[in-house]
C-alpha cells in the first residue's frame, strides 16, 4: 500500500474544473505558492538587469513608427479573468486596418490567429519578434501576478474555442511568457498539439520542469526555431 502523502490541489480551482484538472499537479498548493514567489524574484530581478535593452528597443521603436511603443491586447487569463497583455509594438498603428484591406490575409488570420507573411510588421518589428524581444513587457504582467515565467501562452478569448472540452485545462492555469509550445517548434505546430501541450504542462507540473522550459525555450529562441 502507498503511504505518501496526497496534497490537496489549491483552493482557487474553478467550479467548472474537471476530474483531470483537479488531479493535475499544477493544483498544488505547495507548488502554486512557491511557483508565485519565483516568478516574483524573476520578473523583478530581469526588469532591472533588462532596462538598458527596454530603453533602447523604447528608442528604436519611436524612431520607426513614433509613440506608442508598447501594444496592449485583451488576452484570457486564470479563471477566464481578462487581462491586458503588454508587448513591443511590432506592428504598424493602424494594424488592424491594414488586415481588412486583405480579404485572403484577413480570412487566414480569422482561422490560424496568425500570418505566415504579415505585411503590418515593421523592420524593427521583425527583429524583436525573431527573439521574441518584443514578449519582454510581460514581466510587468508576471509582476502584477497576470502572468507566469512559465506556463500555457495566452490566448484571446476567442481561441478559447480550439480547446474544446480541454478548456479547463487552460482556464485553471496563469499564462505564462514561455512554455511548452514554445520549445515544440511554436508557429509550425498544429493547434491541436498546442492544446496537447498545455494539458501536458498541467499534469505534469513542478518546478524543475518549470526551469526545464525555461531553458529549451531559451534555446529554441536561439536557434529562431517556429518564430516569425
Amino acid at each position: 500500500m502507498n503511504s505518501d502523502p496526497v496534497e490537496k490541489a489549491g483552493p482557487s480551482l474553478p467550479p467548472f474544473a474537471s476530474n483531470l484538472v483537479r488531479r493535475g499537479k499544477y493544483g498544488y498548493q505547495s507548488y502554486r505558492a512557491l511557483k508565485r514567489v519565483v516568478d516574483i524574484v524573476v520578473s523583478l530581478g530581469a526588469l532591472i538587469l533588462l532596462s538598458p535593452i527596454f530603453l533602447v528597443l523604447t528608442l528604436c521603436i519611436a524612431a520607426a513608427d513614433g509613440f506608442p511603443v508598447l501594444f496592449r491586447q485583451r488576452r484570457l487569463g486564470e479563471n477566464g479573468v481578462m487581462f491586458s497583455m503588454l508587448k513591443f509594438r511590432s506592428m504598424v498603428k493602424n494594424a488592424e486596418e491594414v488586415l481588412k484591406r486583405d480579404p485572403v490575409l484577413y480570412e487566414e488570420f480569422k482561422t490560424n490567429f496568425k500570418l505566415k507573411n504579415d505585411p503590418r510588421i515593421l523592420p524593427i518589428g521583425k527583429f524583436i519578434r525573431k527573439t521574441s524581444l518584443d514578449e519582454l513587457p510581460q514581466l510587468i504582467n508576471v509582476l502584477r501576478g497576470e502572468m507566469s515565467i512559465v506556463g500555457p501562452r495566452p490566448i484571446v478569448e476567442k481561441e478559447l474555442e480550439m480547446y474544446g472540452e480541454k478548456k479547463d485545462i487552460y482556464l485553471s492555469m496563469k499564462p505564462g511568457c514561455a512554455g511548452l509550445w514554445q520549445c515544440s517548434g511554436r508557429s509550425e505546430t498544429s493547434y491541436e498539439e498546442r492544446v496537447a501541450l498545455d494539458e501536458q504542462y498541467y499534469v505534469t507540473a513542478s518546478i524543475r520542469n518549470d526551469i526545464k522550459i525555461l531553458v529549451m525555450t531559451f534555446l529554441a529562441i536561439l536557434k529562431k526555431e517556429g518564430a516569425q
